[in-house]
């Protein structure tokens, strides 16, 4: 069987002179590696579930980003952002569902969720991806298989929101053209498909949101309902004829934020089938119990969902990248800051122990699960099985 193979991005360009060079975090040793106290047994079984078992990210973005953050706006207006290749190969994920750049695609302008900035976005990493023997882009849950056995990496292209189609449902049917193959409805802030989870009052799914889940149910483009309300999340689930996934997010009843999910909306998803991918970007998934945010306090949420949801019902999507994504919050205006004053007292962190990028989150994650004695099935479930359920369903 041939072995995958990996390289830097853009191989056939030289840096520095067809586009611009910028110094880069490192894709290891940014931080300290998080410690354990495994057993010869236990981490040899970590190693083997993460060898042998499809492993799904729910949500990341596996690019990397600048070592000095006051260079971020200048690197991604360059549009030539780089995906973490090295630090993914080492990973031993399966499939990432990479979330682009969203809203900080700042390629045109200075606000994001610009239909021309999606398109030069994916259409840069469409073609870097085409050069890369290591990866492929994931059109159905074969390749994802496929690249299993061939030990390389797919990668599911996914859109944070739909704000960039406007009012344009055929917009869908283009992205899945290009490879998008889940799209969130709606971020933190409102677009013509709904109310978003930072608005003052919940409209809802608007008629022109109902439209737009047809399409993709339709298309079989999974929903993605993260950042939208709690009326648009209820709405969603109610009006789509295929589970969807809440692909980043914790539970409300661990802490009490709005970007968190109240109960009724987890059990709503798990209802009709849905997952939920447990997040970890920084001062998300805090707890009560861990309020330094670390690998305890997301698993704090994972647990409480477990047994709210269903095992069958719950997964990660850690939300990382390569570099100081608390220093991305500040680079870029995405509420974060503002949000915190509302919240009960916690410690700020610079990295979350334990799950600070791409590489690093799968086996912590294992490893946690082994410690606490979950068995080799449940593992499986949580990893990667629940998710291929759910896109067998939908994609397939």
């Amino acid at each position: 069987m041939k072995t995958a193979t990996y390289q830097k991005s853009f191989p056939w360009k030289i840096e520095g002179k067809e586009y611009p060079s910028f110094e880069l975090a490192p894709q290891f040793g940014r931080v300290p590696e998080y410690s354990w106290d495994l057993s010869d047994g236990q981490r040899e079984r970590v190693q083997r579930l993460l060898r042998n078992e499809i492993v799904v990210s729910l949500h990341d973005h596996p690019h990397e980003y600048p070592a000095d953050m006051s260079d971020l706006i200048p690197y991604v207006r360059s549009a030539h952002t780089r995906t973490g290749y090295e630090g993914l190969r080492a990973s031993g994920m399966t499939a990432v569902f990479d979330n682009l750049l969203d809203g900080y695609g700042c390629v045109c302008s200075s606000a994001g969720w610009k239909w021309e900035e999606l398109i030069m976005d994916l259409g840069m990493r469409l073609c870097d991806f085409s050069k890369q023997d290591y990866v492929t882009v994931a059109r159905n849950t074969s390749d994802i298989r496929k690249a299993h056995e061939r030990g390389g990496l797919a990668i599911v292209l996914s859109l944070e929101a739909s704000t960039a189609i406007e009012n344009e449902v055929d917009r869908i049917d283009m992205l899945y053209g290009f490879g998008v193959r889940q799209m969130g409805l709606v971020y933190s802030e409102s677009n013509n498909l709904g109310s978003g989870l930072r608005e003052h009052g919940d409209g809802g799914l608007s008629r022109f949101g109902e439209r737009c889940v047809k399409r993709m149910n339709d298309l079989g483009m999974v929903i993605d309902i993260s950042h939208s309300s709690d009326r648009t999340c209820l709405d969603a689930i109610r009006q789509s004829t295929d589970p969807v996934l809440i692909t980043h997010a914790g539970a409300r009843s661990v802490w009490p934020t709005r970007r968190m999910k109240p109960d009724e909306v987890l059990t709503a998803c798990a209802e009709r089938g849905g997952v939920l991918g447990i997040e970890a970007a920084p001062h998300t998934t805090v707890s009560r119990d861990h309020r330094k945010h670390s690998l305890e306090s997301v698993m704090d949420h994972f647990t409480y969902c477990v047994d709210l949801m269903g095992i069958e019902h719950v997964s990660f999507g850690p939300d990382t990248l390569y570099g100081d994504h608390v220093g991305l919050h500040h680079a870029f205006d995405l509420g974060v800051h503002e949000d915190m004053a509302t919240w009960p007292e916690f410690e700020q962190v610079e990295y979350v122990a334990g799950l600070e990028n791409p590489t690093e989150n799968f086996f912590n994650i294992i490893a946690w699960l082994v410690k606490h004695d979950y068995s080799d099935d449940e593992i499986r479930l949580v990893v990667g099985g629940n998710t291929m359920r759910v896109l067998d369903q939908v994609w397939d």
